[in-house]
């Protein structure tokens, strides 16, 4: 008990954690409400009076993680066979007819699993990129505001779109695009249903049209013109590959920046996902726009696109966030392992002493909650909400360790112990309460074999 010794029903004192990825809180914080209300210093006790006790000393304590880039539906086609061993473009080719199948039934179950997957691997804030709508899945983001609203998650969904069909020169088939006025009606719907501009929210909107070679250009300037006009935010892909510069040059005479620029999209409203294949100049662009880009280093990995500069872009000023990317392409959801991917890919890019397992943990925290403009997540100060992640070292990965926080890096850490969002024990000793992981993983593989067509 703390202060007078009576407990308080919403403030809590986070105790002495094994390591706490935060400076001056070395005996822990202090969470009242949906907040934190005061770091605790190494040597003293709250001042904040009336507290319950939680004892943290077998636990290294993350701001919760923020996941800037993901496609939940993915879920459902890890490790397809006729996508293995392609890149992007070809890639896509393969797993759009199956994504073509997708229905509300599987759609929940995908984004179940993804969101499930995300908080047991300490993610507190995500986002999905949801932009295949095949008939019947006109609703695709209110199952999602249902899901998240089921697990306890915070999330900022992105209402995506394609509208450039191969019948048009581009890459999806005719059957998951929509036209122009459908995509803007359910992308104003979708933004003033469910978007909540304040402090603390726990479900925001996006709009993101997919790519520049599943858009048309006026479809990407009369989304521009809606976010400034609801005052929301803007995402896609943006050089990610090598044949995206070559599409963009080709159809639209410059390059993918000049293109997005010429759209209306380069400011400080916009995040974009990947941002390989920037130039020196386009990089110094990006920072004055103050546009900011989301790293995703298993799926550039997998797919050989490229490895996302992420060191240059932050000495131009350029602030870089973390995204797991689909689970068709990491073929994971797994924030904490995209962590120690980000610190391996850029250490061999740039050196030993350029990049440390703490950089990687800044990308995914401080660093994601720019990227979607949240001042209120993503650190362990007073006043943020108490959004935070818990670990153990009790695994044999762990087992000899010394620094607790850079064994989460270097050891790779993947489950998280306990998931706090907004001062609510959201996972608990490695589980989450209220979801059958069992029953879920039965039913979701079951819907997953489903949608792929028969041999």
């Amino acid at each position: 008990m703390g202060g007078d010794g009576e407990r308080s029903d919403d403030t809590q004192w986070i105790k002495d954690p094994l390591a706490i990825f935060a400076d001056g809180a070395g005996r822990g914080i202090v969470v009242k409400g949906d907040r934190i209300v005061e770091l605790v210093p190494a040597g003293h006790n709250p001042q904040t009076p009336n507290y319950a006790i939680y004892e943290a000393g077998d636990h290294v304590v993350l701001p919760g993680l923020i996941n800037t880039h993901h496609h939940f539906y993915q879920t459902l086609t890890r490790a397809v066979p006729g996508a293995l061993d392609r890149e992007l473009f070809p890639w896509l080719q393969a797993l759009y007819p199956i994504w073509a199948r997708l229905t509300p039934e599987a759609l929940d179950l995908g984004m179940t699993a993804a969101m499930a997957e995300l908080l047991l691997s300490g993610c507190t804030t995500t986002t999905d990129h949801h932009y295949v709508f095949p008939a019947g899945l006109e609703e695709a983001i209110d199952i999602e505001v249902t899901v998240a609203k089921r697990l306890g998650l915070r999330v900022m969904l992105t209402r995506g779109s394609m509208n450039r069909s191969q019948r048009d020169g581009g890459l999806p088939p005719d059957s998951v695009v929509q036209d122009e006025d459908t995509i803007l009606a359910d992308s104003e719907r979708v933004v003033k249903r469910y978007h909540d501009p304040h402090e603390g929210a726990m479900i925001q909107i996006a709009l993101a049209p997919c790519s520049p070679f599943s858009v048309t250009t006026s479809l990407m300037k009369s989304t521009a013109a809606m976010a400034d006009s609801l005052n929301v935010r803007l995402h896609t892909h943006l050089a990610e590959t090598e044949d995206e510069n070559r599409y963009c040059q080709e159809t639209h005479g410059c390059r993918p920046l000049d293109y997005l620029e010429e759209c209306g999209w380069l400011n400080d409203r916009v995040w974009l996902a990947h941002g390989i294949h920037f130039d020196t100049g386009e990089i110094k662009r990006l920072a004055r726009a103050g546009t900011t880009i989301t790293h995703c280093p298993c799926s550039n990995q997998t797919l050989a696109s490229g490895a996302c500069p992420v060191c240059t872009m932050e000495q131009a000023g350029v602030r870089v966030g973390i995204g797991v990317d689909g689970s068709a392409s990491n073929d994971a959801s797994n924030i904490m392992q995209e962590v120690r991917s980000a610190f391996l890919l850029q250490r061999s890019r740039y050196g030993v002493s350029a990049v440390s397992h703490r950089d990687a943990l800044r990308w995914a925290t401080q660093g994601s909650a720019a990227c979607i403009g949240r001042a209120d997540i993503g650190e362990i100060a007073v006043g943020k909400m108490a959004d935070l992640a818990f670990f153990k070292l009790d695994e044999l990965r762990f087992s000899g360790s010394g620094d607790a926080l850079a064994a989460l890096v270097l050891c790779g850490a993947h489950r998280a112990d306990r998931v706090m969002i907004g001062g609510r024990w959201i996972v608990e000793n490695g589980e989450i309460p209220q979801l059958d992981l069992g029953a879920l993983i039965k039913r979701h593989s079951a819907a997953a074999y489903k949608l792929r067509p028969s041999r």
